[in-house]
């Protein structure tokens, strides 16, 4: 189906997240209005790149691999990851602007370079993103849009899948943790449509978490709250039976 456009051509989009919570302090302000332009991965917004050029990601990361990670929520999980391979550079993406000030207050503090932030909804990076410039993903605690009549909303849909499975390298890893359980049954019926297939099998691939895993503190107030976390593993394929084109 064709994507709808707003008269000036940009992709009609809607977004079902929230942008703000409570008011910024101070600091937080100050380090979003220093500090975030001079994190950014380049021009993504639509009226920065209306002609869509891609994002110079070897200049950006003086040729590194690069990593994703979609909803950063308050980046302790990108900020533990950067630690550990600064030989990778690391995207993230978060719309939520206090997550995005908190993950901007870790990268001082921990004194990062190889981290870029693009503050806003996934699909506008994934337009700008080379063609199979990805070779890791990570989905984490993302919305569960727990009533069936919003499981639409969900990131594991043709809306968001596709254009991943555009930027992704074959080959690649695409990580997914979730406590919800029918947010993996979603996750496994729709993302083998697009290109991905299982690492490994159910009930394996459920409940054991990664071995560079880090609990963030949503996986923490699940556990706190009784639900079980699942861990989803799927690698880039060649092979789909949705139509990627």
């Amino acid at each position: 189906m064709k994507e709808r456009a707003h008269p000036s051509g940009v992709p009609w989009r809607n977004f079902y997240g929230r942008f703000r919570g409570k008011a910024l302090n101070k600091t937080q302000e100050g380090r979003l209005g220093m500090q975030l332009e001079g994190l950014s991965p380049g021009p993504v917004d639509w009226r920065e790149n209306p002609e869509r050029h891609p994002l110079d990601l070897k200049k950006l990361f003086g040729g590194k691999e690069v990593w994703l990670e979609i909803g950063f929520g308050a980046g302790e999980y990108i900020v533990h990851q950067a630690k550990r391979n600064p030989d990778i550079g690391f995207l993230g993406c978060e719309p939520y602007l206090n997550g995005v000030a908190m993950l901007v207050g870790k990268i001082e503090k921990a004194a990062l370079t190889n981290i870029a932030i693009y503050p806003g909804d996934v699909r506008h990076l994934f337009d700008v993103l080379p063609e199979q410039s990805v070779s890791r993903v990570f989905l984490l605690y993302p919305d569960p849009w727990p009533k069936k009549r919003h499981h639409r909303r969900r990131f594991v849909t043709p809306d968001h899948l596709k254009p991943l499975s555009r930027v992704m390298e074959y080959g690649s890893i695409f990580r997914i943790a979730t406590d919800i359980k029918d947010y993996v049954r979603q996750t496994l019926e729709q993302v083998p449509q697009w290109g991905f297939e299982t690492v490994d099998e159910p009930p394996q691939m459920l409940r054991k978490s990664w071995p560079d895993w880090v609990s963030t503190r949503y996986e923490k107030k699940a556990l706190r709250e009784g639900r079980t976390p699942y861990y989803l593993t799927f690698r880039r394929s060649t092979e789909a039976t949705a139509k990627l084109v």
